[in-house]
């Protein structure tokens, strides 16, 4: 990157503060649009304008769009919504605030900061909202149907807006990756690494960088026909579903 500082639209991505937020929001700036991210535990890394938000909270998240757009002068353009979390667990284990709290960060927490961004797009008559799902909302996966239900229930959301918000040229899409490799992953060990590897097709884990690709792709003018489409970048793992 050049020291100019970047000209292109506002583009807030939540949860960007490490694996795969992060990639995404770094490529996003390398390509000059001006990011910003949320962040709730993790520290904020340098070089990107940061906003403490929880976003199961409403109040944070207005909170979080109101200092972006002071920050920027100018109104989120670009919606990454990237945070989530996981509390994996058998179903006859996992507890009720184990799904709904899931749910709530990674699936509710998605219709609150796009009906926050969807006004100042509304009014733009122009935007871009991609939302990160998994591989294993179209999959499933044993011990994580919290997590599963949140990741697919992002799809039919997202479609739903495409139609709603297509009339405006604003753009509504979603990325489903696959294994990749984060902190995350790290801590799976290496037995289950090994066996996720051997389910993928062309044999490896993706990288954050494959993921934020995608994205930079998905916002870009480029792709200004495509809406309502579901992404994997799953090296195969989920084809057909």
């Amino acid at each position: 990157m050049t020291d100019e500082q970047p000209t292109g639209p506002v583009a807030l991505v939540t949860g960007g503060s490490r694996g795969i937020g992060l990639a995404i929001a770094r490529r996003l700036q390398a390509a000059g649009y001006r990011v910003a991210i949320t962040y709730r535990s993790s520290d904020p890394p340098e070089g990107l304008f940061a906003v403490k938000c929880d976003v199961t909270s409403n109040d944070d998240v207005e909170r979080a769009f109101t200092e972006v757009t002071e920050h920027f002068g100018d109104t989120v353009g670009v919606l990454v919504s990237n945070a989530g979390q996981t509390r994996d667990g058998l179903l006859l284990r996992m507890s009720e605030s184990d799904f709904t709290d899931v749910i709530d960060a990674n699936l509710t927490a998605a219709f609150r900061v796009a009906k926050r961004a969807s006004k100042d797009m509304l009014r733009a008559r122009a935007g871009r909202i991609v939302f990160v799902s998994s591989v294993v909302g179209l999959l499933g996966s044993a011990g994580q149907a919290n997590y599963a239900a949140s990741k697919a229930g992002l799809v039919g959301f997202a479609r739903s807006l495409a139609r709603e918000l297509g009339s405006r040229s604003i753009t509504v899409n979603v990325v489903a990756p696959g294994p990749i490799e984060t902190d995350m992953t790290a801590v799976l060990g290496e037995k289950r690494l090994a066996e996720l590897t051997a389910a993928v097709p062309l044999g490896r884990m993706g990288s954050p960088d494959e993921i934020a690709a995608t994205v930079e792709f998905l916002v870009s003018p480029a792709a200004a026909y495509i809406t309502g489409a579901v992404i994997p970048v799953d090296g195969g793992l989920g084809m057909g579903h």
